[in-house]
Protein backbone atom coordinates (compact mmCIF):
# COMPACT_ATOMS: atom_id res chain seq x y z
CA UNK A 1 0.00 0.00 0.00
CA UNK A 2 1.43 3.26 -0.79
CA UNK A 3 2.31 5.82 1.87
CA UNK A 4 2.67 9.32 2.03
CA UNK A 5 6.57 8.83 2.29
CA UNK A 6 6.58 6.94 -0.62
CA UNK A 7 5.04 9.87 -2.06
CA UNK A 8 7.75 12.24 -0.58
CA UNK A 9 10.82 9.79 -1.68
CA UNK A 10 9.73 9.72 -4.89
CA UNK A 11 9.06 13.41 -5.39
CA UNK A 12 11.73 14.76 -3.31
CA UNK A 13 9.65 17.01 -1.00
CA UNK A 14 9.59 16.55 2.37
CA UNK A 15 6.47 14.97 4.20
CA UNK A 16 4.74 18.63 5.53
CA UNK A 17 5.37 19.84 1.78
CA UNK A 18 3.07 16.57 0.66
CA UNK A 19 0.90 16.89 3.64
CA UNK A 20 0.20 20.64 2.78
CA UNK A 21 -0.55 19.77 -1.04
CA UNK A 22 -3.17 17.22 -0.09
CA UNK A 23 -4.91 18.78 2.06
CA UNK A 24 -4.96 22.53 0.30
CA UNK A 25 -3.71 23.82 3.16
CA UNK A 26 -0.55 26.20 3.39
CA UNK A 27 1.28 27.59 1.36
CA UNK A 28 2.45 24.90 -1.94
CA UNK A 29 4.48 26.43 -4.84
CA UNK A 30 2.37 25.69 -8.57
CA UNK A 31 5.40 23.43 -9.47
CA UNK A 32 5.40 21.41 -6.51
CA UNK A 33 1.61 20.80 -6.45
CA UNK A 34 1.38 19.50 -10.02
CA UNK A 35 4.54 16.95 -9.36
CA UNK A 36 2.82 15.76 -6.21
CA UNK A 37 -0.01 15.40 -7.85
CA UNK A 38 1.07 13.59 -10.84
CA UNK A 39 2.83 11.13 -8.49
CA UNK A 40 -0.21 10.36 -6.33
CA UNK A 41 -2.25 9.38 -9.45
CA UNK A 42 0.68 7.59 -10.56
CA UNK A 43 0.96 5.14 -7.79
CA UNK A 44 -2.65 5.34 -7.14
CA UNK A 45 -2.89 7.08 -3.22
CA UNK A 46 -5.72 7.35 -1.56
CA UNK A 47 -5.20 9.77 1.64
CA UNK A 48 -6.08 8.11 5.11
CA UNK A 49 -9.40 10.28 5.98
CA UNK A 50 -8.84 9.68 9.90
CA UNK A 51 -5.59 10.84 9.43
CA UNK A 52 -7.30 13.86 7.48
CA UNK A 53 -9.96 14.64 10.25
CA UNK A 54 -6.98 14.69 12.66
CA UNK A 55 -5.21 16.81 10.84
CA UNK A 56 -8.12 19.41 10.65
CA UNK A 57 -9.62 18.83 14.20
CA UNK A 58 -13.20 17.56 12.28
CA UNK A 59 -14.74 14.27 11.46
CA UNK A 60 -17.58 15.45 9.83
CA UNK A 61 -19.63 13.02 11.53
CA UNK A 62 -22.65 13.48 14.37
CA UNK A 63 -23.12 10.70 16.78
CA UNK A 64 -27.46 10.82 17.54
CA UNK A 65 -28.26 8.72 20.54
CA UNK A 66 -31.62 7.01 20.33
CA UNK A 67 -33.38 4.88 22.92
CA UNK A 68 -36.02 3.20 20.29
CA UNK A 69 -37.08 3.36 17.07
CA UNK A 70 -40.34 2.05 17.45
CA UNK A 71 -42.44 5.56 18.46
CA UNK A 72 -42.78 7.89 15.85
CA UNK A 73 -41.23 10.61 18.24
CA UNK A 74 -37.99 9.08 17.24
CA UNK A 75 -38.91 8.09 13.30
CA UNK A 76 -40.31 12.11 13.18
CA UNK A 77 -36.82 13.02 14.76
CA UNK A 78 -35.09 11.06 12.21
CA UNK A 79 -36.51 12.73 9.38
CA UNK A 80 -36.02 16.17 10.21
CA UNK A 81 -32.03 15.41 11.04
CA UNK A 82 -31.94 13.73 7.64
CA UNK A 83 -32.99 16.46 5.91
CA UNK A 84 -30.53 18.87 7.63
CA UNK A 85 -27.79 16.57 7.43
CA UNK A 86 -28.53 16.54 3.03
CA UNK A 87 -27.98 20.32 3.06
CA UNK A 88 -24.92 19.52 5.02
CA UNK A 89 -21.26 18.50 4.72
CA UNK A 90 -21.77 16.19 8.03
CA UNK A 91 -22.91 12.52 8.15
CA UNK A 92 -24.82 10.84 10.37
CA UNK A 93 -24.49 8.12 12.82
CA UNK A 94 -27.32 6.37 14.96
CA UNK A 95 -26.16 5.38 18.18
CA UNK A 96 -28.51 2.68 19.67
CA UNK A 97 -28.65 3.37 23.53
CA UNK A 98 -32.03 1.40 25.09
CA UNK A 99 -31.55 3.77 27.82
CA UNK A 100 -28.43 2.26 29.15
CA UNK A 101 -26.57 4.63 30.97
CA UNK A 102 -23.31 3.14 30.66
CA UNK A 103 -23.51 2.81 26.20
CA UNK A 104 -24.41 6.60 26.76
CA UNK A 105 -21.21 7.31 29.02
CA UNK A 106 -19.72 5.26 26.24
CA UNK A 107 -20.76 7.42 23.40
CA UNK A 108 -20.01 10.43 25.53
CA UNK A 109 -16.38 9.35 25.96
CA UNK A 110 -16.20 9.16 21.95
CA UNK A 111 -17.13 12.76 21.93
CA UNK A 112 -14.46 13.36 24.16
CA UNK A 113 -11.94 10.94 21.80
CA UNK A 114 -13.36 12.91 18.96
CA UNK A 115 -14.65 10.52 17.40
CA UNK A 116 -18.12 12.76 16.75
CA UNK A 117 -18.06 16.30 16.32
CA UNK A 118 -20.99 16.04 18.03
CA UNK A 119 -23.85 14.52 19.84
CA UNK A 120 -27.68 14.79 19.86
CA UNK A 121 -29.23 12.83 22.88
CA UNK A 122 -32.94 12.01 21.51
CA UNK A 123 -34.12 11.24 24.88
CA UNK A 124 -31.85 9.51 27.48
CA UNK A 125 -31.29 7.83 31.03
CA UNK A 126 -28.09 9.76 32.35
CA UNK A 127 -28.42 13.38 34.47
CA UNK A 128 -28.76 16.01 32.37
CA UNK A 129 -26.33 17.32 34.99
CA UNK A 130 -24.03 14.62 33.54
CA UNK A 131 -24.10 15.55 29.64
CA UNK A 132 -23.90 19.08 30.34
CA UNK A 133 -19.99 18.26 31.67
CA UNK A 134 -18.82 16.82 28.15
CA UNK A 135 -19.63 20.40 26.32
CA UNK A 136 -15.98 20.84 26.68
CA UNK A 137 -14.78 18.52 24.83
CA UNK A 138 -17.83 19.58 21.65
CA UNK A 139 -21.00 20.04 21.29
CA UNK A 140 -24.35 18.16 22.73
CA UNK A 141 -27.98 18.87 22.18
CA UNK A 142 -30.75 17.43 23.65
CA UNK A 143 -34.30 17.11 22.13
CA UNK A 144 -36.03 17.82 25.72
CA UNK A 145 -36.39 21.25 28.06
CA UNK A 146 -33.33 20.63 30.57
CA UNK A 147 -35.12 23.41 32.57
CA UNK A 148 -32.23 24.92 34.26
CA UNK A 149 -29.53 22.87 33.41
CA UNK A 150 -26.83 25.26 31.25
CA UNK A 151 -27.24 22.69 28.20
CA UNK A 152 -28.13 23.45 24.23
CA UNK A 153 -31.93 22.15 23.94
CA UNK A 154 -34.28 21.57 21.04
CA UNK A 155 -37.87 20.47 22.19
CA UNK A 156 -41.36 20.56 21.74
CA UNK A 157 -43.32 22.73 23.97
CA UNK A 158 -46.32 20.54 24.58
CA UNK A 159 -47.80 22.19 27.75
CA UNK A 160 -50.32 24.25 25.98
CA UNK A 161 -51.44 21.66 23.62
CA UNK A 162 -52.13 19.29 26.01
CA UNK A 163 -54.24 21.86 28.45
CA UNK A 164 -56.11 22.37 25.10
CA UNK A 165 -56.69 18.67 24.86
CA UNK A 166 -58.20 18.44 28.34
CA UNK A 167 -59.81 20.94 28.17
CA UNK A 168 -61.86 19.96 24.77
CA UNK A 169 -62.33 16.58 27.01
CA UNK A 170 -63.78 18.70 29.71
CA UNK A 171 -66.13 20.13 27.74
CA UNK A 172 -67.13 16.93 25.68
CA UNK A 173 -68.02 15.55 29.37
CA UNK A 174 -65.90 12.74 29.91
CA UNK A 175 -65.02 11.85 33.23
CA UNK A 176 -63.24 8.87 32.75
CA UNK A 177 -59.82 8.86 31.08
CA UNK A 178 -57.10 6.35 30.59
CA UNK A 179 -53.57 6.76 29.21
CA UNK A 180 -50.68 5.09 27.49
CA UNK A 181 -47.24 6.70 27.53
CA UNK A 182 -43.75 5.20 26.38
CA UNK A 183 -42.26 5.13 29.83
CA UNK A 184 -43.47 5.92 33.57
CA UNK A 185 -44.32 9.46 34.91
CA UNK A 186 -41.43 9.39 37.13
CA UNK A 187 -39.01 8.53 34.46
CA UNK A 188 -40.46 10.79 31.33
CA UNK A 189 -41.12 14.61 30.88
CA UNK A 190 -43.46 13.75 28.21
CA UNK A 191 -45.50 12.04 31.09
CA UNK A 192 -45.33 14.58 33.66
CA UNK A 193 -46.56 16.88 31.55
CA UNK A 194 -49.46 15.06 30.11
CA UNK A 195 -49.90 14.83 34.00
CA UNK A 196 -49.80 18.32 34.95
CA UNK A 197 -52.31 19.00 32.28
CA UNK A 198 -54.56 16.44 33.47
CA UNK A 199 -54.60 17.88 36.88
CA UNK A 200 -54.92 21.48 35.72
CA UNK A 201 -58.22 20.48 34.27
CA UNK A 202 -59.93 17.27 36.65
CA UNK A 203 -58.20 18.84 39.75
CA UNK A 204 -57.33 14.91 41.04
CA UNK A 205 -54.55 13.02 40.09
CA UNK A 206 -55.54 10.21 37.61
CA UNK A 207 -56.23 6.16 38.67
CA UNK A 208 -53.23 3.89 38.17
CA UNK A 209 -55.27 1.63 36.73
CA UNK A 210 -56.05 3.86 33.67
CA UNK A 211 -52.26 3.98 32.62
CA UNK A 212 -50.39 1.51 31.00
CA UNK A 213 -46.84 2.26 30.38
CA UNK A 214 -44.39 1.29 27.88
CA UNK A 215 -46.60 1.49 24.71
CA UNK A 216 -45.29 2.65 21.24
CA UNK A 217 -46.56 0.33 18.71
CA UNK A 218 -50.09 -0.83 17.34
CA UNK A 219 -49.55 -3.99 18.72
CA UNK A 220 -48.86 -2.59 22.15
CA UNK A 221 -51.63 0.07 21.75
CA UNK A 222 -53.82 -3.53 21.14
CA UNK A 223 -52.62 -5.12 24.61
CA UNK A 224 -53.16 -1.84 26.70
CA UNK A 225 -57.11 -1.83 25.51
CA UNK A 226 -56.89 -5.49 26.82
CA UNK A 227 -55.61 -4.88 29.85
CA UNK A 228 -58.14 -1.41 30.66
CA UNK A 229 -60.82 -4.41 29.83
CA UNK A 230 -59.12 -7.30 31.79
CA UNK A 231 -58.74 -4.66 34.86
CA UNK A 232 -62.44 -3.37 34.61
CA UNK A 233 -61.42 -0.06 33.32
CA UNK A 234 -64.38 2.59 32.87
CA UNK A 235 -63.46 4.45 30.17
CA UNK A 236 -64.73 7.87 28.27
CA UNK A 237 -61.27 8.42 26.16
CA UNK A 238 -58.37 7.19 25.72
CA UNK A 239 -55.76 9.38 26.00
CA UNK A 240 -52.87 7.70 23.53
CA UNK A 241 -49.37 8.80 23.12
CA UNK A 242 -49.36 7.71 19.82
CA UNK A 243 -52.21 7.79 17.00
CA UNK A 244 -51.10 4.62 16.11
CA UNK A 245 -50.92 3.28 19.65
CA UNK A 246 -55.06 4.70 19.19
CA UNK A 247 -55.44 2.52 16.39
CA UNK A 248 -54.53 -0.38 17.66
CA UNK A 249 -57.02 0.04 21.32
CA UNK A 250 -59.55 0.86 18.81
CA UNK A 251 -59.20 -2.42 17.01
CA UNK A 252 -59.39 -4.25 20.14
CA UNK A 253 -62.72 -3.14 21.12
CA UNK A 254 -63.99 -3.87 17.55
CA UNK A 255 -62.73 -7.36 17.67
CA UNK A 256 -64.28 -7.91 21.08
CA UNK A 257 -67.50 -6.25 19.82
CA UNK A 258 -67.02 -3.40 22.77
CA UNK A 259 -68.02 0.01 22.44
CA UNK A 260 -65.28 1.75 21.34
CA UNK A 261 -64.13 4.49 23.46
CA UNK A 262 -63.22 8.33 22.40
CA UNK A 263 -60.19 8.78 21.67
CA UNK A 264 -56.87 11.23 21.39
CA UNK A 265 -53.88 10.43 19.36
CA UNK A 266 -50.44 12.28 18.93
CA UNK A 267 -47.93 13.01 16.53
CA UNK A 268 -50.31 13.60 13.34
CA UNK A 269 -49.90 10.49 12.01
CA UNK A 270 -52.23 8.97 8.73
CA UNK A 271 -53.97 7.01 11.21
CA UNK A 272 -55.58 9.87 13.13
CA UNK A 273 -56.50 11.47 9.56
CA UNK A 274 -58.30 8.13 8.26
CA UNK A 275 -60.26 7.66 11.82
CA UNK A 276 -60.82 11.73 11.75
CA UNK A 277 -59.83 11.05 15.98
CA UNK A 278 -58.17 14.38 17.50
CA UNK A 279 -54.48 14.68 17.58
CA UNK A 280 -51.40 16.48 18.91
CA UNK A 281 -48.64 17.47 15.92
CA UNK A 282 -45.56 17.93 17.99
CA UNK A 283 -43.47 19.16 15.11
CA UNK A 284 -40.95 16.70 15.51
CA UNK A 285 -39.36 16.74 12.27
CA UNK A 286 -38.92 20.62 12.82
CA UNK A 287 -37.12 19.58 16.39
CA UNK A 288 -34.80 17.34 14.75
CA UNK A 289 -33.71 19.39 11.60
CA UNK A 290 -33.24 22.41 14.19
CA UNK A 291 -31.41 19.94 16.41
CA UNK A 292 -28.52 19.25 13.45
CA UNK A 293 -28.57 22.62 12.49
CA UNK A 294 -27.56 23.55 16.35
CA UNK A 295 -25.36 20.77 16.50
CA UNK A 296 -23.49 21.75 13.80
CA UNK A 297 -23.51 25.54 14.14
CA UNK A 298 -19.62 26.77 14.36
CA UNK A 299 -21.30 29.66 16.72
CA UNK A 300 -24.59 29.13 18.71
CA UNK A 301 -26.77 32.27 17.76
CA UNK A 302 -29.16 30.40 20.47
CA UNK A 303 -28.81 27.04 22.79
CA UNK A 304 -32.48 26.75 23.46
CA UNK A 305 -35.50 26.79 21.03
CA UNK A 306 -39.05 25.86 21.98
CA UNK A 307 -41.01 24.29 19.14
CA UNK A 308 -44.77 24.87 19.98
CA UNK A 309 -47.31 21.43 19.70
CA UNK A 310 -50.60 22.28 18.51
CA UNK A 311 -54.17 20.10 19.40
CA UNK A 312 -55.58 19.17 15.90
CA UNK A 313 -59.51 18.68 16.80
CA UNK A 314 -60.96 17.40 14.38
CA UNK A 315 -64.99 17.26 13.42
Amino acid sequence: MTTIRDIAEKSGYSISTISRALNHSGYVSATAQAKIEAIVKELNYVPNAIAQDLSTGSTHNIGVVLPDVNHPFYTQLIKGMLDAAFDSEYHVTFLPSAYDQELERHYLEQLRRKVYDGLIFTSRALALSELATYLQFGPVVVCEDPGSIKIPAVFSYRESAYQAAFAYLKKKGARHIAFTFSRPEPISATSKAVMRAYLKYYCVPADQRNIVAYVNTYQEGYDAAQQFVKDNVMIDYLFANSDDVATGARQYYLDHGLPVPGLVGQEYQVSSMLLNIPTIDHHLDVVGREAFRMVTAQHLATTRLAVQSDFILRQ
